[in-house]
């Protein structure tokens, strides 16, 4: 099965109820949004399928946040303000009819998504993503260019031999140049410099370590996108999910009404520290196992430079 981003979206929603023992309330549109502003002349009006849960406040549609200013519970709308499009860093978009509108999101599916790539990018520190170039040897040149692919080191090197065996034959001898000269070979780019010598026009083949790379869109698979195994879906997963239950507690410590106190004694200030650090805890150890893994299927191999 493909995990893509919107699974990996849902999965941690689906983990961070179990820990906050509530469900958001929603509704649905009931007439297409067509435009991404609202101005106060001609404010955005949401057709709603109910209001009985819709206040002054935040509500998400899809992964756009949008403030509403007032509502009508006759006429189930609710009008959205000047400043309400894109709300909070997110996206002014579109949406069809019959989506879902949540009212007050414990966890907005675009916070989600950040904390899901701010946990991809990090991961680099301890686990690298595996990836391949090629080229072909030409017997005159020795030093070949690679070009934005932000190699951190190269794990192996080999060529394809003649005949029916398909073998690669390793390539032990070279050296890795993380940054060329720009005069020379461009911008960004890396060079390798072979000391052995393949047959002349056969390809050969970088196998290099490189930084995680996090999502841009949705339908994005996560191992084609990432670089990474499937299997650390789960890591980052626990990464994402112990860095959003991180502001639970600060949401709540501005509650200084009675009947707000009254609510927060049921789940005190600090409460969802220990969850979180449960989860912390969790994904530490995931990510030791992840790591100690890669070390296996990727030992590190020796290689002899000319200099």
């Amino acid at each position: 099965m493909t995990t893509t981003l919107e699974n990996m979206i849902d999965e941690v929603l689906i983990n961070l109820a179990g820990y906050t023992f509530q469900q958001d309330r929603a509704t649905h549109l009931t007439s297409a949004v067509t435009t991404t502003t609202s101005t106060s002349a001609s404010p955005l009006i949401l057709s709603l399928g109910s209001t009985e849960s819709v206040g002054k406040g935040i509500i998400e549609i899809e992964e756009e946040l949008l403030w509403v200013d007032s509502y009508d519970r006759i006429a189930n709308t609710a009008t959205v303000s000047p400043y309400g499009r894109g709300y909070l860093g997110s996206t002014a978009a579109t949406h069809a009819a019959d989506k879902k509108v949540t009212i007050s999101p414990t966890f907005p599916r675009y916070s989600v998504k950040r904390a899901i790539n701010d946990t991809v990018s990090s991961l680099g520190a301890s686990i690298f993503a595996v990836k391949s170039t090629s080229f072909t040897f030409n017997a005159a040149t020795s030093t070949y260019a690679f070009t934005n692919l932000n190699i951190k080191n190269i794990i192996t090197i080999s060529w394809e031999s003649i005949g029916p065996s398909k073998e690669w034959v390793p390539i032990r001898r070279y050296d890795f140049d993380s940054t060329a000269d720009s005069t020379a070979f461009g911008a960004n780019a890396q060079t390798v410099t072979l000391g052995e010598y393949p047959i002349p026009g056969r390809t050969v083949r970088v196998v290099y370590a490189t930084d995680p790379v996090a999502f841009t869109t949705n339908a994005q698979d996560y191992s084609t996108q990432t670089g990474l195994p499937e299997s650390t879906k789960d890591v980052v997963i626990l990464g994402a999910a112990y860095r959003l239950l991180t502001f639970l507690d600060p949401a709540r410590s501005s509650q200084v009404s009675p009947q707000a106190d009254e609510t927060d004694s049921k789940r005190p200030f600090g409460s969802s520290q220990s969850a979180t650090k449960q989860l912390y805890a969790l994904y530490q150890q995931r990510l030791q196992e992840e790591t100690k893994a890669q070390q296996q299927n990727y030992p590190p191999r020796v290689h002899f430079s000319r200099r």
